[in-house]
């Protein structure tokens, strides 16, 4: 029988939909589109339906995270689905998704897992970033809620939210390891870190001055307010401070694209870095080109080879369309399915303690992204980060380097 495909629909106004495997019925609920019914490979009806949140930013300049997220998390249910379901103590259960646009704010996450609790959901994937991690733990905390979530703050974990994981390292797992580099390539002696003004800047900021700092480097934090579309102020202010380089952190790319344009049209020559979230095609795209970026380095949190674009294969093959282009897509996948294998582990689809401590006994593992490792105790005093080899990516002369793979962080 020809696989059925999952369908998502095309606008996200708060709220928005994916399904894995789910061909027919669309059922507004609430201002949140629903998959509320769906035939199983081999016709037969699913007698238990697994919901999967999702909580993430679906529009503004870091829109592009957010595409990854949901695609990802509606793969992974596409996936479990054309097997008829995913097998959950004896039997096997269709699985679904809903999506909530973030906005990456506290306040839209909270909104966010606020309506996942009014629809029964107990599994979220997402969100993105801290300030979305902050307004999404206290719900999830109250409401029992396991969390698989994204942020780099420096409390994005801890053992006061035990149901709450990591899908991948911060920067106090790799910004070190690019940091050398990066002082090895361009002899890098003074660089300004310019990051938003929030909790989602903020510590990635910090962390990555540390790291440049316990490399001699001497580093300098610049922050600007959120949602800030006039960057010729702060630019003035970058190339005032006579740096060797400028890291733009985890701005979002939208954010760091503009501000690089705008670095290169005031003169400034030197290395731009982007150790945070990942984005380079886009930041390229807004500035203008490669020629523009000229010397740059990042932070890539997988390193596409032939396996890893399995998932790309996967996701044309369930959805007929190519897989969002921000790479956090494959990360995302990896801890989807992490959470996923967690349930089947553990037997249920509402017990998330369960669930949960089946999470932490799993190896980390992946077909396509290979072998991980569980960390987090020594920087969030809980191991419950994920963390996958990870990439360093550069741009020398205008021309892109081949990623260089790094071993999985440690977070020591």
């Amino acid at each position: 029988m020809t696989p059925i495909r999952a369908k998502s629909t095309g606008k996200n106004q708060g709220r928005s939909q994916g399904s894995g495997l789910c061909p027919t019925a669309r059922l507004a609920v609430a201002g949140t589109v629903l998959c509320m019914a769906g035939l199983m490979a081999g016709g037969a009806q699913a007698e238990c339906e697994l919901k999967l949140g999702i909580i993430g930013t679906l529009s503004g300049p870091a829109a592009q995270w957010g595409a990854a997220l949901k695609g990802a998390v509606e793969l992974v249910a596409a996936e479990a689905n054309a097997g008829g379901g995913l097998p959950v103590g004896g039997e096997k259960c269709r699985v679904t998704t809903t999506a909530f646009d973030g906005k990456y704010t506290a306040e839209g996450a909270a909104a966010g897992a606020n309506a996942m609790v009014s629809q029964g959901v107990k599994f979220i994937i997402g969100p993105i970033g801290s300030p979305e991690m902050t307004g999404l733990k206290p719900i999830a905390t109250r409401n029992n809620l396991l969390v698989m979530g994204n942020g780099y703050a420096k409390n994005a974990i801890g053992p006061q939210w035990p149901l709450v994981f990591h899908n991948g390292p911060g920067p106090s797992g790799w910004a070190d390891p690019i940091v050398k580099v990066a002082k090895e390539k361009f002899g890098i002696k003074k660089v300004v870190i310019v990051a938003p003004n929030d909790q989602g800047g903020t510590d990635i900021a910090s962390v990555d001055a540390a790291a440049y700092k316990r490399n001699g480097i001497e580093a300098i934090e610049e922050y600007y307010q959120r949602g800030t579309s006039n960057f010729a102020p702060i630019i003035t202010r970058l190339i005032n401070m006579k740096p060797d380089a400028i890291d733009t952190a985890s701005s979002p790319p939208g954010d760091t694209g503009t501000m690089v344009k705008q670095l290169r049209q005031a003169g400034f020559e030197g290395p731009i870095g982007h150790l945070g979230g990942p984005g380079t095609d886009e930041i390229a795209r807004i500035a203008g080109g490669m020629d523009v970026l000229k010397t740059f380095y990042w932070y890539e949190p997988i390193v596409l080879d032939d396996k890893v674009q399995q998932m790309a294969v996967a996701y044309k093959k369930a959805f007929n369309a190519e897989r969002p282009e921000n790479n956090l897509f494959f990360q995302w996948v990896g801890a989807a399915r992490m959470v996923t294998k967690a349930i089947t582990k553990a037997g249920t689809i509402t017990d998330t303690q369960k669930v949960a401590e089946a999470l932490r006994t799993l190896p980390v593992e992946d077909p396509d992204l290979g072998q991980g490792m569980w960390i987090g105790q020594d920087f969030f005093g809980i191991n419950q980060e994920l963390s996958f080899p990870f990439g360093i990516g550069t741009i020398i002369d205008g021309k892109m380097q081949p990623v260089a793979k790094q071993p999985a962080a440690t977070g020591k």
